[in-house]
């Protein structure tokens, strides 16, 4: 890592154009959780280790984005997708990346679809249901000691239904 120790500031910005370390770096708690996920439970990794990984992965990251950065910039688009981040891998000679992450992005987009989808489905279910039941305002279904107005019931249907979707996509995520 870079020895801050000098004059009053010095370790507010870096070489990279006034950008301070911590925000050119990847947060390091975040690497040393993804470097014990490998390891044995019992196993330790020295600080040491972890800045060591840090530097390493946040450089890695920030030349494979330059690549894609710069394929962007010369065909006169302003964002740089994952696909974008795919072709910088092959480009550069990370193959063995590619494809996997090629692979990654297209089922991340696939559920994002399906989800977009039952979010479509249950926001048209809601309209069919309101159309359907037209009451006064402030009326009820009443249960025997609990009355519940008729935006409650629909909120903790769409709120029971967004937290299985939520439930479902996180189960089905391996990094």
């Amino acid at each position: 890592m870079v020895d801050n120790t000098g004059a009053a500031g010095a370790g507010a910005s870096s070489d990279d154009g006034g950008i301070k370390e911590q925000e050119r770096l990847l947060p390091i708690a975040n690497v040393g959780r993804i470097m014990k996920q490998i390891l044995p439970a019992n196993a330790k990794i020295s600080k040491e280790a972890k800045e060591t990984m840090q530097e390493c992965v946040s450089e890695f990251i920030s030349f494979i984005t330059s690549e894609a950065s710069e394929k962007c910039r010369k065909e006169r688009r302003k964002t740089v997708n994952g696909d974008d981040i795919c072709w910088a891998l092959g480009t550069l000679g990370f193959d063995d990346y590619a494809g996997p992450i090629r692979r990654y992005l297209h089922k991340y987009r696939e559920l994002e679809g399906e989800r977009a989808n039952q979010q479509d489905k249950a926001s048209n279910s809601n309209i069919n249901i309101n159309e359907e039941r037209e009451e006064p305002a402030g009326s009820s279904y009443g249960a025997d000691d609990e009355q519940i107005t008729r935006n409650q019931a629909l909120a903790s249907i769409s709120f029971k239904s967004n937290v299985s979707e939520r439930s479902n996509s996180f189960n089905s995520r391996r990094y």
